[in-house]
């Protein structure tokens, strides 16, 4: 799955996060959107490194992902676009969806399947990653207490 293979999906049109504005995003409604870096495009691997989802598109990539406000996730690929350069590497696109959980889902199986891991900027499901974890050691047992 990469940003050619995704147009019959609807995922046509690529902006430029370093230039997006207010005017280019849906307000208040569901979509789903896919991040991509442009230098990876047209190689052998995908360029896609984010899918996600939003109920209110403008509130998630301007206010979140380009300001830095929200939770991890949010600070997260702030940090990314702007401490490791990617603002002017990547773009964007989305589709309008009344289900964008599921459609999110859906794409994030379909990439998995086709290379083997969720793109790069996808955080790891909660399950997953105690699933990694080292087991916790055993609670030391107390002292005997010796009768005399």
């Amino acid at each position: 799955m990469n940003s050619t293979s995704i147009k019959e999906m609807g995922f046509t049109e690529w902006y430029p996060l370093k230039s997006l504005s207010f005017s280019n995003l849906p307000y208040n409604k569901g979509s789903v959107f896919v991040i991509i870096d442009k230098t990876l495009s047209g190689k052998g691997v995908s360029d896609v490194i984010y899918v996600g989802r939003s109920k209110k598109l403008t509130k998630k990539i301007l206010g979140g992902y380009v300001s830095g406000y929200g939770g991890k996730n949010a600070k997260k690929i702030n940090s990314k676009l702007f401490d490791e350069g990617y603002m002017d590497k990547t773009a964007i696109s989305w589709i309008l969806s009344d289900d964008p959980k599921s459609l999110q889902k859906e794409l994030l199986t379909k990439f998995s399947k086709e290379h083997g891991e969720v793109p790069s900027w996808n955080v790891k499901k909660k399950s997953q990653q105690k699933a990694t974890r080292p087991a916790a050691k055993p609670a030391a047992h107390p002292p005997r207490k010796v009768p005399s």
